[in-house]
């Protein structure tokens, strides 16, 4: 069994490094009639999608919620392959469209002369750190009905970026799993607020990866995370307004240092949060 060391602050990067442009396409029902899909069609990217009456959409397996303006979001992880299958019904007639996905172009972050406790954890706390992944996974799995997701984003927190989406790290040697988010570094206790209205689902104060961690629900499969907190500012179900301080900055949990790790997953694919503030909707 294996665990990873999450949280490594070493590299300094600037706030332009989006690598896609949001883009708009149209899947034909019948003519004049179409699905309309807008983002980043790009691994780590998300698409916010406005379809039509008597139209049913499946993608990876799942069906796809719509509110009720024909509303409705897919996202592709870090390592989503080049095609992208859409399974539509539209009243009667079934439609399939392949969707082509750019592939990322990831940082490699090497790093050498860890104590072997920071890249292997001790078997002693395997139950511990089995137990949080489930209740993550668990946060992770809903499909809420809001809508706050069509919101524009704001950014938790300005600072220096010193981590990106989808860096491999290697720690002593060892490949070991991508970041999945970014690291953004600020002083201990900076403010940390939420970038679109939310949902509470996860505020605990320590775990062992990521020691104080919020999980906001934002619909539509749309999860963020933050981790490392000094305090937490929030409490578990608690509707919260954009803007409002939902946490401090800290180094808790695996961390060299005071930062922010900012994660966005659409169920269990992992999105870049870059593109969420940058990209139109």
């Amino acid at each position: 069994m294996k665990f990873y060391f999450t949280t490594l602050v070493t590299t300094l990067y600037f706030l332009n490094f989006v690598t896609s442009h949001a883009e708009e396409r149209k899947i034909y029902l019948e003519k004049n009639k179409y699905i309309i899909l807008n983002g980043n069609f790009v691994q780590g990217g998300i698409i916010f999608g406005k379809s039509i009456p008597d139209t049913s959409i499946k993608f990876i397996n799942r069906s796809i919620y719509q509110d009720k303006q024909n509303r409705f979001i897919i996202g592709f992880g870090r390592d989503f392959p080049k095609i992208a299958l859409v399974e539509i019904q539209y009243k009667k007639t079934f439609i399939t469209k392949n969707i082509n996905i750019k592939k990322q172009k990831y940082k490699v972050q090497r790093i050498e002369g860890l104590p072997k406790k920071m890249v292997t954890p001790p078997e002693s706390v395997y139950k511990r750190i089995i137990r949080e992944n489930k209740d993550i996974a668990k946060v992770r799995s809903l499909n809420t009905k809001i809508d706050y997701i069509f919101q524009d984003f704001i950014w938790p927190i300005k600072g220096i970026i010193s981590g990106v989406f989808g860096s491999q790290r290697i720690l002593n040697g060892k490949p070991r799993r991508p970041h999945y988010g970014i690291d953004i570094a600020a002083k201990e206790g900076s403010k940390i607020v939420a970038p679109t209205d939310s949902i509470v689902r996860m505020a605990e104060k320590d775990l062992y990866f990521t020691g104080g961690t919020i999980m906001l629900d934002h619909g539509h499969g749309v999860t963020s995370v933050y981790s490392h907190l000094s305090k937490i500012l929030v409490l578990k179900n608690e509707k919260i307004k954009k803007g409002v301080v939902i946490g401090l900055v800290g180094s808790t949990g695996r961390s060299t240092g005071p930062h922010l790790d900012w994660r966005i997953n659409w169920f269990d694919q992992r999105l870049d949060p870059s593109l969420f503030v940058q990209s139109i909707k």
